[in-house]
């Protein structure tokens, strides 16, 4: 790989990755990153390294697993402590700056970017106290993350026009200097929740046209007792009148499309000033979301929606309408910005997990390479693991009976075979094993976390500390 091209590096938040056109959906219009797809690469197992902002994020940002890092939820923001990509890049001169969301604890930590243009972090260094209240987990707590459904406008969609124009004005500018390439970084909010979005968005989606509810309960499905405890302590799915629940599946393919449409401005931009032939881009997100599958909104669990994530890679010397089925996740971002700016690893950093994007993207299919995801954060009884390698997935937890799937033969995940399969379920729990100790690490996350809703004055305090719901904007108050 040649050293040192420049690297626009796009994240949405929340990105299910099965509502791409280029991912296959039938109605979910992505027009721009479908061509980003046809002129570079396309992965179809990629993964968060846990469903859930807070340590998805802190885990692209070291390169290192949740329970190394300890960041269990969205009360213990990413702050810097542990070095991340973007100290390295700044270590060895190289100009790197990030334009939107970041959701680490705050603009005066020293996250590794030389300058954070309006940065989107956890409100007030502290985020979402009440997530940590999980030993033990109470009843109930009817989450509102879909209070708000519909056509409209919020602060997010705001915010990320604003995010876009910003990232066009930094590439014109950027196109007149004569400098060493650069590394940027671009946070969109959307299509996260609340699920609201201009009209013109959501009239691309009208009510009677939409797909069927995938795995709906009303119809008979039953929930893993995993699942079945959040949902008894969120109720989301159940407090919503049918029509609400189309309302915001629509909602989020508006989302999905609103993005995209940003982003396609932001690219346009790239190559009007002249730096397309320059510059490698990557396009993902933190993780997905369920959008009413099961009967479950926002993300929190190891199916496909949740915490499988879209990845596209393209630019110079990126294979073209290329697809790689080689399972990556966000721990291989560490080293693909280092390969971007032409960088080779340190001892410590070649002992990292990850591989670069762009190295797996040359190279032939791995079907043996091991994909890891774990949660350990709101509304979950007890941690849950998630071990994918070739086109079977292990999802374990703690305390409850493990799933097991074959996404080759049944990619929706209808079928749980570890009943059936017990010796596929003592493989993967092998490999789990060989990467943590998920009883210990299930402890040592609720110890930290009922540690920190003590320094707050104790779970009932927490529920009252923090953004009750999504995070507001710079300036703003939770939606």
């Amino acid at each position: 790989m040649p050293d040192g091209q420049n690297l626009l590096f796009i994240m949405s938040d929340e990105h299910n990755p099965k509502m791409l056109g280029c991912y296959g959906h039938a109605m979910v219009r992505t027009p721009n990153l479908d061509r980003l797809a046809e002129r570079g690469t396309r992965f179809t197992a990629a993964y968060t390294n846990s469903p859930i902002c807070i340590p998805a994020r802190a885990a692209f940002a070291t390169g290192r697993h949740v329970h190394e890092t300890r960041y269990w939820d969205n009360a213990h923001p990413y702050d810097g402590a542990i070095p991340s990509w973007g100290h390295r890049l700044r270590r060895e001169g190289h100009r790197v700056e990030a334009i939107g969301k970041l959701h680490y604890r705050g603009a005066d930590m020293d996250s590794g970017f030389d300058r954070e243009i309006e940065p989107m972090h956890v409100m007030d260094g502290i985020g979402q106290v009440w997530g940590s209240v999980r030993d033990p987990l109470p009843p109930a707590r009817p989450a509102k993350m879909l209070n708000r459904i519909g056509p409209g406008e919020s602060s997010y969609n705001r915010y990320d026009r604003l995010i876009a124009e910003r990232a066009r004005a930094w590439l014109a500018d950027a196109a007149k200097r004569d400098e060493e390439p650069w590394v940027l970084y671009v946070g969109f909010v959307a299509p996260h929740f609340p699920l609201v979005v201009p009209d013109a968005f959501y009239d691309l989606y009208p009510l009677d046209r939409l797909p069927a509810r995938k795995l709906d309960p009303a119809a008979g499905y039953r929930r893993h007792p995993w699942l079945q405890r959040m949902d008894d302590f969120q109720q989301v799915d159940r407090n919503l009148a049918p029509e609400d629940r189309l309302k915001a599946v629509a909602a989020y393919f508006g989302l999905c499309t609103y993005v995209d449409s940003l982003i396609g401005e932001v690219l346009e931009t790239l190559e009007a000033v002249g730096l397309g032939e320059t510059t490698r881009v990557v396009y993902t997100s933190d993780h997905g979301d369920n959008v009413g599958a099961r009967g479950l909104w926002g993300k929190s669990n190891m199916y496909e929606e949740s915490a499988g994530i879209p990845l596209i890679l393209a630019g110079p010397d990126i294979p073209a309408g290329a697809v790689c089925d080689t399972p990556v996740s966000l721990l291989d971002a560490y080293p693909s910005v280092l390969a971007a700016a032409g960088l080779a690893p340190t001892g410590e950093e070649a002992a990292l997990p990850g591989q670069s994007w762009f190295d797996t993207a040359a190279a032939p299919c791995d079907p043996e390479r091991v994909a890891f995801s774990e949660y350990h954060a709101a509304a979950s009884p007890s941690a849950a693991f998630m071990v994918r390698r070739g086109t079977r997935k292990l999802i374990h937890y703690v305390g409850y009976e493990p799933e097991l799937f074959d996404l080759a033969a049944d990619p929706e995940e209808t079928t749980d075979l570890a009943a059936s399969d017990p010796a596929a379920v003592a493989e993967y729990e092998a490999i789990l094993r060989r990467i943590c100790d998920p009883e210990r690490v299930d402890r040592r996350a609720k110890d930290d976390q009922n540690a920190l809703t003590a320094r707050f004055g104790g779970p009932q305090a927490a529920f009252e500390t923090g953004t009750p719901g999504a995070t507001p904007v710079p300036g703003g108050k939770p939606e």
